[in-house]
């Protein structure tokens, strides 16, 4: 029997052997979500910096994991690290500001070129609505390619919104209120990613369904790592796109 077994019998608080069993199983968790993340950064972002504070939130969903919710730890160790390295990361605010100018000009002119074509805009139609070549706007992809982390996160943009990871796993999620919003939120990310070109869904599922790097699905597609970076960033834009028109918002929600 597992710690992670173990954990889920009880509902007190964990004894500490048990505690620090459970940190050392998940350890190659957080280093994998890090990495995965370190991968869209900026080279001057540490790795070990996003790693430790994915330990702090490993430690906290193990301290705050309660079994009767029906939530595999991993699952919820998950949600945690990831929201660890991402508030960390907003904090630092590393991103420079002409970086997220272009990427709200991408956004804005696929919603624009979206009502005007009443379809899914080409990569070619959203480089002519910024007035830009084809080459210039892959090159604005390859520069935002690191603000697209907590894309989903907050569909209404920065400083509005809902935190949608926040249905992944919580204290209140068997609320039917709440059991009704999350299927909602898969019904409308379906109708998004289906609406994309076949590449971009692609990479999407080969990147978070099938957990790839980009480095595996530039092989298997048979294109360079670079190509594949610009694709994933522009569907999450897309994506980005799609929530922030259908997926309701809360003024001043963090």
């Amino acid at each position: 029997m597992t710690a992670e077994t173990d954990a889920q019998a009880l509902t007190q608080p964990l004894p500490a052997e048990v505690r620090e069993q459970l940190i050392l199983e998940h350890l190659a968790q957080v280093k994998l979500i890090a990495r995965r993340i370190h991968e869209r950064l900026p080279v001057s972002v540490s790795l070990d910096d996003l790693i430790s504070t994915g330990v702090l939130g490993l430690i906290s969903a193990i301290d705050r994991y309660d079994a009767s919710h029906d939530v595999k730890l991993k699952t919820y160790a998950e949600y945690k690290i990831r929201g660890a390295i991402l508030d960390s990361l907003r904090g630092l605010d590393w991103a420079p500001r002409q970086q997220r100018r272009r990427a709200k000009m991408i956004e804005s002119a696929i919603a624009v070129l979206e009502q005007k074509l009443q379809r899914t805009p080409s990569e070619d139609e959203i480089a002519k609505e910024l007035d830009l070549t084809v080459a210039e706007y892959q090159e604005w992809l390859s520069e935002v390619r690191g603000l697209t982390l907590g894309s989903l996160e907050n569909a209404g943009g920065e400083e509005e919104g809902r935190d949608l990871l926040r249905y992944l796993a919580d204290s209140e999620e068997d609320w039917p209120s709440n059991l009704f919003e999350k299927s909602e939120l898969v019904r409308i990310l379906a109708e998004a990613i289906d609406r994309m070109p076949y590449i971009e869904k692609t990479v999407l599922s080969l990147y978070y369904y099938e957990e790839m790097t980009l480095r595996e699905i530039a092989k298997i597609v048979d294109l360079h790592e670079s190509r594949i970076s610009q694709l994933k960033s522009q569907a999450i834009l897309r994506l980005r796109s799609f929530m922030s028109k259908r997926w309701p918002q809360e003024k001043g929600a963090a």
